[in-house]
């Protein structure tokens, strides 16, 4: 009994060291093979994040089954920070997503966006035109309005204001309701004559690397999908918190019996 939270602990860490390295492997590819900016974003984190678990699944494995403290101590500290980490991340998850929602429209299957409905943290990630830029490339690389294209390219006028877009496809791929544009297609509108009370109706361009690229609503869009996914994010991340806590827990006891044997 003195050893079943030693050898669980090992056990847990042999297969954390396990997943570890397809993590790290993959981190390293990305940033050797990427082929766009929107993918080399990604190399560094999961790297740091595969060096991570690994080194701390070593030192939780060799405290645990070979009765090294002080690597059981520095596995106990790394645990505690992640748990912290993970609290305060989904704390402020929840904090910077509980504003935001699209606007119903009259007649109309789909909702539009706007910036200034989500929380400041949010709004100042995309008022950033280098981080604007940075998406927006990432968006047009990704195809978001291509596809979207393709499949609205032969329904009617009353068929595609009736069609059900998610919000990147409402915010990019198409102009604002309130610019009263003639349709043609899905991308592909006949302006009227302004002024415009909305700017994104000077903004939108028939081209398909322009397209609403740089309208707001594009921006409320894309946080409109962040707010969805980070709440998402932030929901499991309880579970995988209370995961760490009893995974914690469990250390803690393996650092007490090797205590109690140092003893004897």
């Amino acid at each position: 009994m003195v050893q079943c939270s030693n050898n669980l602990l090992g056990i847990l860490n042999f297969f954390t060291f396990l997943l570890s390295v397809p993590i790290l492997s993959a981190g390293i590819w990305l940033g050797k093979n990427a082929a766009t900016e929107c993918e080399r974003f990604l190399d560094k984190p999961i790297v740091v994040l595969g060096i991570f678990l690994m080194f701390v699944s070593i030192a939780g494995l060799v405290g645990a089954c070979c009765r090294v403290s002080c690597l059981l101590w520095l596995y106990l500290c790394a645990m505690f920070l992640l748990i912290l980490l993970g609290f305060c991340f989904t704390i402020f998850a929840f904090a910077v997503t509980n504003r935001g929602a699209g606007e119903v429209l009259s007649d109309r299957g789909y909702k539009e966006y706007h910036v200034g409905d989500y929380s400041n943290w949010l709004q100042k990630r995309v008022n950033s035109d280098k981080n604007w830029n940075r998406i927006k490339s990432c968006l047009i690389y990704s195809n978001v309005c291509s596809t979207f294209s393709s499949r609205y390219a032969s329904v009617s006028v009353n068929e595609f204001y009736h069609s059900n877009l998610n919000a990147l496809q409402s915010g990019c791929c198409k102009p604002s309701n309130e610019c009263n544009f003639t349709y043609v297609s899905a991308t592909n509108w006949t302006k009227t004559a302004g002024p415009y009370k909305n700017e994104d109706c000077n903004v939108w361009d028939n081209k398909p690397g322009t397209l609403c690229y740089d309208c707001q609503a594009c921006k409320a869009g894309l946080l409109d999908n962040l707010r969805n996914s980070w709440k998402k994010v932030a929901q499991v991340n309880i579970v995988f918190l209370v995961f760490l806590i009893v995974v914690y827990s469990v250390g803690c006891c393996a650092f007490r019996n090797n205590r109690k044997r140092s003893y004897y």
